[in-house]
């Protein structure tokens, strides 16, 4: 079988998980502290903010910007549901914008045309592993007054016009679970150069504690939203293996994008460096292709079956302008392209694709 994703955790990661188990400090303590604080130095920003999930770090993030009941935040219909969900969670409402064809991000131009006196927020997701195009998008944000939150949570090491991924608007947010470029089991993070809203989300994240305050003394409503030191010791293993992990991922997508025939391969957007969370095709006959790859044994991936709008719960923010996320729903299929696939894997993904 050729799985579809796969971590790689070692010895590494065996041994750095044995050190925090034999110091007793497993919950959140300086591991997670080194984890955050080498997290930011790498995508080159003041402040990162560890978490138990990716949902976290965006439910964190909104209620650090303030988003509440009724405020509208922009955001693809094309992406994973908690990118929706965790708007949802605030009391916010998500306002649905359509996505570019060829990159499968939010198109900044139909972003303008959703703007409201409501819209408090952007949300654009760096889906796949390529960054969404930040220059547009931050130009509305400040024409309207805008906050922008990245949803970086496939995009560890992505970069735009040479800055990475993370790096942008106000925060952005990334997850850690197993099939993304880099894991630490379960976990999140949240980046941003504000002091203001580090402060805010360190205490949310902690019931409400402030950063100078001991015990039992809390200023607002907060979470539980802490990373554990176990999970922050695999985390910064897993960072120190992170580049090689990208460079081997383009490598495999290398090779797809110069043996994949009639498939629409991944294409860049200028400035981009794509990190291949996914390496996403575009297929007429999708159907005819899973059963092929199923036979075969070849994981694959339908990420995502249906627009977001689709879903019951969402369906009353649908609206008719977003015929390029249900387009993409129906032709898009992911093909295997992590870091331990061999070059015979590669072959046979390739010959099985070409001859479907």
């Amino acid at each position: 079988m050729i799985s579809i994703a796969k971590p790689l955790l070692g010895n590494e990661e065996k041994k750095a998980v044995a050190d925090v188990i034999d110091s007793g400090m497993i919950a959140y303590g300086p591991k997670t502290k080194q984890f955050e604080e080498e997290f930011a130095s790498y995508v080159g920003v003041k402040h990162a903010i560890a978490t138990p999930s990716g949902t976290t770090a965006l439910h964190l993030g909104l209620l650090a910007l303030g988003i509440g009941a009724g405020d509208e935040v922009i955001l693809p219909s094309f992406s994973f549901i908690a990118s929706a969900n965790s708007v949802l969670f605030c009391s916010g409402k998500p306002v649905f914008c359509d996505v570019y064809l060829d990159s499968f991000n939010i198109d900044p131009e139909k972003v303008k045309k959703l703007i409201t006196d409501k819209t408090k927020a952007i949300m654009p997701v760096h889906l796949y592993g390529q960054s969404a195009d930040m220059n547009p998008l931050m130009e509305i944000a400040e024409e309207y007054d805008l906050s922008i939150i990245g949803d970086a949570c496939q995009s560890h090491g992505a970069e735009y016009d040479g800055k990475k991924v993370g790096s942008f608007g106000d925060l952005e947010c990334f997850s850690f679970y197993p099939t993304k470029n880099m894991t630490t089991g379960e976990g999140g993070m949240v980046t941003t150069d504000s002091d203001r809203l580090y402060e805010k989300m360190n205490s949310l994240r902690n019931h409400g504690r402030m950063q100078t305050q001991w015990g039992y003394e809390h200023d607002r409503v907060g979470y539980n939203y802490r990373m554990t030191d176990l999970a922050a010791a695999i985390g910064l293993v897993q960072l120190q293996k992170l580049p090689g992990f990208i460079e081997k991922r383009r490598e495999n997508a290398s090779f797809y994008d110069t043996h994949l025939q009639d498939v629409k391969t991944p294409v860049f957007i200028t400035g981009a460096k794509h990190v291949y969370h996914q390496y996403t095709i575009q297929v007429d006959d999708r159907e005819e292709l899973m059963n092929q790859l199923k036979k075969e044994e070849i994981g694959f991936g339908i990420y995502y079956p249906k627009p977001l709008h689709h879903y019951p719960h969402l369906e009353q923010f649908g609206h008719a302008d977003l015929k390029n996320s249900e387009y993409l729903s129906e032709v898009s299929l992911s093909l295997p392209v992590h870091p331990a696939l061999t070059q015979t894997e590669l072959e046979t993904v390739a010959s099985v694709v070409n001859r479907t």
